[in-house]
């Protein structure tokens, strides 16, 4: 307040994630290193942001770390506070997965925002979320992920990945941070696997990695009409944003 007057200077937590996703205007999004309920992220449930600034029709949210959860809009309220991914959806699901990933057994020296030097990080456990969605010429499969940043780890988390959704109705899309570089997705995933958009994502203020990835699995040529990576000011990665027709 200023003088008895609302400050405009001062922001409701969550109003920046709101607002960026509602830029994105995107049909189905997937969201990494989202906040449950910290105090770091000002007491916000992100994923129940982000589903609201979407207009989403349903959403899954998965804890990362030690003893997997899930959340989903009619749990908005309930467990602690947690760190984890999200996928959202405009388009009515037919059916919801989820798996968990082990942590690397070993830390890596990285760097870390606000922290000079590198900094000894241990892994986590991640989560991985796919939706069976009824698209307009019938069902197809997305699925998110965060990966490990610890190689060769994320490349076998990648490859059980593309194993555990091989049974679900095609084409499949993969979307996340998979913190694996360049071709290295696609080339893990093998034949029939394709980038829908090559665009480097990371950091933000310069991009130089593409880190985080949207890719298919029995789609047609011609499929993507559009991609982009733009700036937004809540991340050090890009979003990565592609128009597909289904």
């Amino acid at each position: 307040m200023r003088d008895g007057r609302p400050d405009d200077s001062v922001t409701a937590p969550g109003q920046p994630l709101a607002d960026a996703v509602a830029a994105l205007d995107a049909d189905v999004l997937a969201l990494q290193e989202l906040d449950r309920f910290q105090d770091r992220s000002g007491q916000v449930d992100q994923a129940l942001v982000a589903a609201a600034a979407m207009d989403a029709r349903d959403w899954r949210y998965a804890t990362a770390g030690p003893g997997l959860r899930v959340y989903s809009g009619s749990e908005a309220g309930q467990g602690g506070p947690s760190h984890g991914i999200a996928l959202l959806t405009r388009r009515p699901v037919l059916d919801w997965r989820v798996r968990r990933f082990a942590a690397a057994p070993l830390r890596l020296p990285l760097r870390v925002a606000g922290r000079p030097g590198l900094v000894m990080i241990s892994d986590h456990p991640r989560a991985a979320l796919a939706a069976v969605l009824q698209g307009p010429n019938g069902p197809f499969t997305v699925a998110a992920v965060h990966l490990s940043f610890v190689p060769p780890w994320n490349a076998a988390q990648l490859t059980a990945l593309g194993r555990w959704i091989a049974g679900l109705p095609r084409p499949h899309l993969l979307l996340g941070d998979l913190n694996l570089p360049g071709p290295a997705p696609r080339l893990l995933l093998g034949s029939g696997w394709r980038d829908l958009a090559r665009a480097p994502t990371y950091p933000a203020h310069r991009p130089r990695v593409q880190f985080d990835h949207v890719l298919a699995a029995g789609l047609g040529p011609g499929a993507v009409r559009a991609a982009a990576t733009p700036a937004i000011p809540i991340s050090d990665h890009r979003p990565l944003l592609v128009d597909v027709e289904l």
